[in-house]
């Protein structure tokens, strides 16, 4: 019986012990050893014993490998949290859609510079500024709106209605893009009453929750604060009348230091809300004349209260409530207002009578001077009325031929006075003109009048104090002498010694060449004042009360020109670069201006238009 190995007291702590049949020895071929020549020799010895064979292929390892550290999340891992992340905040989503009765979360954006993309935000995240935005509804269809804070300031300050306005369009193409429409097609659209069907108005898009709006009746109170100034008693008399269904409400505010341009918009915007069915009202929260009824009458009211202020828009014209003003004049009254109300099929002056009437129609309906001065215009028209007519029996009455001059700051549009100003011989010549081809052929038989051109004059009104002393001038008449533009020469005459005490006359305040809109918009300040600034149009600063009266007067003394001349004339005569010369048209109405050709214009060959934007 062959010996056995005990290996108990070892001081190998691994070793793999054998069963006896497995023959232990390795094979000569691992560590190029010999096999022992004998159990007894004394090179044999155990340490080849304790070698592990090399691991079979087929055999699992007797040690376990160390598991590999992995550099990142599985990708199965994050799938998991992310699913869970998303259900997790669609539940909340679904929770506080039901604890806020079903409130849509509608995705908004504005427009940006030019050259930015839309933002896609959250409700909750509206501009507090007024623009047009982007809508999503409910079945994700994208829409646009106008969001102007319910608590925001009305009326809009001039440059935040043309920067809507623009935007306006950067938005209506945006969204026609999104449902698939050619950006060519936005810009072929030309139709004044086009209506946009991805348009939503403010108060339908309260209602949808594609806006937050106002509820219940915190509006009125948000209102109140800023509400502007609307012309009329409507808060004191119709406070129990509903909300006008649609509305246009002109603001007077405006850059241009000139009243004639606003007046012809006024009575435009009034001519297009009547044809429009629309409720009108005018605000005069800032306009540089002061409030409207020191100047004229209040406008008829209509027998509903105006909307709240926010849902007043300037773009696009098919808004419910819209807003007009000089800032918006050419998204009003620019290119697809002329296509819609031009008469394409007359290249003459007729062209231009739909708009022409619209105009006609603000007048007859605004142009009410206030209880001093219109006492003073019909007074005045029926005295220069009784000095052309003539005695009982002759064949005719002399003709009154107004003169309407504006120097100043506005120039001819004929070429060749462009720099200057139309002579004022040519007026002088082409009154007389009038005169003589009127009655040298006006008695029954045909012969001339003599009496009726003794009796005939003219009558003048001129932003330039200094035309009135002029000798082309010299015999007519003064249209109006209510309220008179001075020159410094004759407020030195009025006042030749400065060393008395006598009503306070700004020194540096004088009309010397006409109306400029500098002069203007400095009247009131101080001389140290303007040192530094006098040709800074200071339409920032805040005017004072004074200021506010001096301008009230030039308002009041360019309305009654233009009345007594429109209103006492047999003819006109004017240049067509004066807004004054085209509402005198106005005035004297379609049959005696234009059929009759009563009103003349010495300003090149131009037919009436209404607007130069």
């Amino acid at each position: 019986m062959p010996p056995t190995l005990d290996l108990s007291q070892s001081t190998h702590a691994k070793m793999i012990v054998s069963p006896p049949r497995l023959n232990l020895r390795r094979a000569a071929s691992y560590q190029h050893e010999k096999a022992p020549l004998s159990a007894t020799s004394s090179r044999f010895n155990f340490n080849h014993l304790m070698f592990s064979p090399p691991p079979s292929p087929g055999l699992p390892a007797l040690v376990p490998r160390p598991r590999k550290i992995s550099s990142g999340p599985r990708p199965s891992r994050v799938l998991r949290v992310t699913g869970w992340l998303f259900g997790l905040a669609l539940i909340i989503f679904v929770v506080r859609a039901v604890l806020k009765k079903d409130v849509q979360v509608p995705v908004v954006g504005w427009a940006l510079d030019g050259r930015e993309e839309y933002e896609m935000v959250g409700q909750y995240d509206l501009p507090d500024f007024p623009t047009p935005i982007a809508v999503t509804d409910r079945k994700g269809r994208s829409k646009w709106t106008v969001s102007i804070p319910p608590t925001y300031d009305f009326p809009l300050s001039t440059k935040e209605y043309s920067d809507i306005c623009a935007k306006c369009q950067e938005v209506a193409a945006h969204v026609s893009e999104l449902h698939g429409h050619a950006k060519s097609s936005q810009h072929a659209q030309k139709d004044y009453y086009y209506e946009d069907p991805y348009f939503v108005d403010v108060s339908d898009a309260e209602k949808r929750g594609l806006l937050p709006g106002v509820e219940g009746k915190a509006w009125k109170v948000t209102a109140r604060a800023q509400s502007g100034h609307l012309v009329g008693d409507w808060a004191n008399g119709l406070v129990d009348k509903s909300v006008c269904k649609t509305s246009l409400t002109f603001v007077l505010e405006s850059t241009d230091a000139g009243l004639g341009p606003t007046m012809m918009m006024l009575w435009m915007a009034y001519g297009l809300a009547q044809k429009e069915k629309r409720s009108f009202f005018i605000d005069d929260s800032r306009w540089a004349y002061g409030e409207y009824t020191n100047i004229f009458k209040a406008p008829p009211m209509p027998s509903c209260n105006p909307p709240p202020r926010h849902e007043m828009l300037p773009c696009p014209h098919n808004a419910r409530h819209l807003v007009v003003s000089a800032a918006t004049a050419s998204e009003t009254f620019g290119k697809s207002f002329n296509a819609e109300y031009e008469n394409s099929h007359r290249s003459n002056v007729n062209r231009d009578r739909p708009i022409y009437e619209l105009a006609r129609a603000g007048y007859e309906a605004l142009f009410r001077l206030n209880d001093e001065d219109q006492p003073y215009v019909d007074r005045r028209i029926k005295q220069l009325r009784t000095l052309a007519k003539v005695a009982e029996g002759g064949h005719n009455d002399g003709m009154v031929v107004g003169v309407h001059i504006r120097h100043g700051d506005l120039h001819p549009l004929e070429y060749q006075y462009n720099g200057a100003y139309i002579p004022l011989n040519l007026y002088a010549q082409r009154s007389k003109e009038i005169i003589e081809e009127y009655h040298n052929s006006s008695t029954t038989l045909g012969g001339e009048d003599v009496v009726a051109k003794k009796h005939s004059f003219s009558i003048i009104a001129s932003d330039d104090p200094d035309v009135y002393e002029t000798e082309e001038f010299s015999s007519s008449l003064r249209a109006q002498e209510q309220i008179k533009l001075a020159s410094k020469q004759h407020i030195q005459e009025m006042n030749p010694d400065k060393s008395v005490m006598h009503k306070f006359v700004d020194e540096t305040f004088g009309w010397e060449g006409g109306f400029f809109a500098t002069m203007f918009w400095n009247l009131g300040r101080s001389t140290l004042n303007n040192a530094n600034g006098a040709d800074e149009v200071q339409t920032t600063l805040r005017p004072s009360a004074e200021t506010m009266r001096l301008r009230g007067l030039i308002g009041r003394a360019y309305t009654l020109d233009l009345a007594v001349l429109g209103q006492a004339s047999d003819a006109v005569i004017c240049t067509m670069s004066a807004t004054g010369c085209r509402l005198l048209a106005v005035i004297m109405g379609w049959e005696k201006a234009m059929e009759d050709g009563k009103w003349v214009n010495i300003d090149g060959d131009y037919q009436w238009t209404a607007l130069t934007l």
